[in-house]
């Protein structure tokens, strides 16, 4: 789609087209509908809207019903920011006393619309025309402020009162593998900005080793996946070099400056599996510690205590019994409980679970949950019990 289509696109002319086709979907094929409208209109303008009521479906898990009114790109899509993440970095901006921010490479808009939702002045910056008018049309179907422009976040000046936003674009190092070294702009750009009043969104698996001094980096997480990492400036965050673990929608977090210590001792009446965006923050002992928990293993993400607790950052597991840890055993005491489907948890041992459960071959009508970690350097198994919140 180049930009005199899309422009086409939201004359009503193109605004009606885009009704039929949201109207008559599912009910002529693709195919029929396709070669009907050509007959009255530019073929380009109809693939447009075919792929623009397309997109408005796949965007409704990020963007909820404001999907039906916005705007997209395959691409842009992809990679934009869902809006429960948006909203909360503008929340967080908001109690920073940020007033302003420029966002370079704004894609479609996504981070644009959730500092203008909590009342921030936006300029957005991307080196593809066609995303800045996708950009502009969306901030206007919200009802929102803000003005979008072309340009390169390299040419970027700042004001003096402007908060500077980047998402850089996540290209495939070798391997395939997105990293450091294949952020548009360049992570050397994006970290020189974040010793100022500036904030970056980069991949969940940036190292601890890169992140730049007095930043903080906070982790996000949704349900059970991590969704992004949220580098804030040095001229934005006090405290030194901080990491942070989020947990939306409510936005609970914990925070640190590294996992610290936390007592080692045995296992106890419960085990607790971090959730992953307190691994990737590397704050497991931290949670132990505020947890009054302890680590079987000072390098894996396991926390015990025998008292039971409630935590929105770790699955709680009753600890049933121990088992054997050596496969035939372990077999044998599972084969003895009528185990026919088992779930095995272990995080940071050389052990695949898919690959042990098929070794297992087991048989019998009954599940159950198997962890596997070292305590004192050595293997330990035990059969646990998923605990319900309180």
């Amino acid at each position: 789609m180049d930009v005199d289509t899309f422009r086409t696109l939201l004359t009503p002319s193109g605004q009606a087209l885009l009704a039929e086709v949201h109207d008559r979907a599912g009910i002529e094929s693709d195919h029929a509908l396709g070669a009907r409208l050509r007959q009255a209109h530019n073929g380009d303008l109809v693939a447009a809207a075919v792929t623009q009521n397309h997109l408005r479906g796949l965007a409704v898990d990020r963007f909820g019903t404001d999907a039906g009114r916005m705007y997209f790109t395959h691409e842009a899509l992809r990679r934009t920011t869902a809006a429960p993440v948006a909203d909360h970095r503008a929340y967080r901006m908001r109690a920073l006393g940020v007033r302003r921010v420029v966002d370079v490479g704004c894609g479609l808009g996504g981070d644009l619309l959730g500092f203008a939702r909590v009342g921030v002045d936006v300029r957005g910056i991307d080196t593809d025309p066609v995303l800045v008018e996708i950009a502009r049309a969306n901030l206007e179907a919200l009802g929102l402020p803000g003005s979008v422009e072309v340009g390169d976040a390299r040419d970027v000046v700042a004001a003096e009162d402007e908060v500077v936003f980047c998402d850089p674009e996540r290209g495939a190092a070798r391997g395939g593998v997105a990293g450091r070294n294949a952020l548009s702009p360049p992570w050397d750009l994006v970290s020189s900005m974040l010793a100022g009043r500036a904030v970056a969104s980069v991949f969940p698996g940036v190292a601890h080793g890169d992140l730049p001094d007095g930043v903080e980096a906070e982790w996000i997480g949704t349900g059970g996946d991590v969704v992004g990492t949220t580098l804030w400036g040095a001229g934005l965050v006090d405290g030194g070099s901080i990491r942070r673990a989020t947990l939306l929608p409510r936005g609970e977090s914990i925070a640190g400056d590294g996992d610290g210590d936390a007592p080692i001792g045995e296992v106890g009446r419960f085990l607790l599996e971090p959730h992953e965006v307190v691994i990737r923050a590397g704050l497991t002992a931290r949670l132990a510690t505020d947890l009054g928990g302890w680590l079987p293993d000072p390098q894996l993400h396991w926390i015990s205590t025998d008292d039971p607790v409630d935590t929105p950052f770790a699955r709680v597991h009753t600890v049933l019994r121990e088992l054997p840890f050596r496969t035939p055993k372990l077999r044998i005491a599972l084969r003895d409980r009528e185990i026919g489907a088992v779930t095995v948890k272990s995080h940071g041992l050389l052990i695949a679970p898919d690959a042990l459960i098929a070794k297992l071959r087991l048989e019998g009508p009954n599940t159950a949950t198997v962890v596997l970690t070292r305590v004192a350097g050595e293997g330990r198994a035990f059969l646990v019990e998923a605990r319900p919140p309180r």
